[in-house]
């Protein structure tokens, strides 16, 4: 997947957010619809994730975390959407830290181009 370049875990727990924050925030929808839409968020990024790197714990573990948190509030944990979205937010910022001294990229360092800056 040469398309998420150096940082899968970093993109890929960006778009989780998103649809997160989407499915609390922009469309109208009821508690349960919002636990399911971001327990298939979390699995799908675990998925994808531990596919691409053959050894990922940190995006198992993120994956369980949102996972949990997202079938609780379908069954009555009492968290408003911005609560779920901070938390959720933090554990992927969490695990992605862990992740990036962890996973080693697609893309060899050498291989990405960096701007030249001029000696002053």
């Amino acid at each position: 997947m040469k398309i998420l370049g150096r940082e899968p875990a970093l993109i890929l727990s960006f778009v989780a957010i998103v649809v997160k924050v989407v499915s609390a925030f922009a469309i109208e929808v009821n508690a349960e619809q919002q636990a399911w839409i971001n327990a298939v968020a979390a699995a799908a990024v675990g998925l994808i994730l531990a596919v691409m790197t053959h050894d990922a714990i940190g995006a198992a573990v993120l994956g369980f975390v949102q996972a949990v948190v997202a079938l609780a509030v379908g069954f009555g944990l009492d968290w408003s959407a911005d609560k779920q979205a901070v938390f959720m937010s933090l554990a992927a910022a969490v695990v992605a830290m862990f992740d990036r001294t962890q996973v080693t990229a697609p893309v060899p360092a050498s291989a990405v181009k960096r701007p030249v800056t001029p000696v002053s």
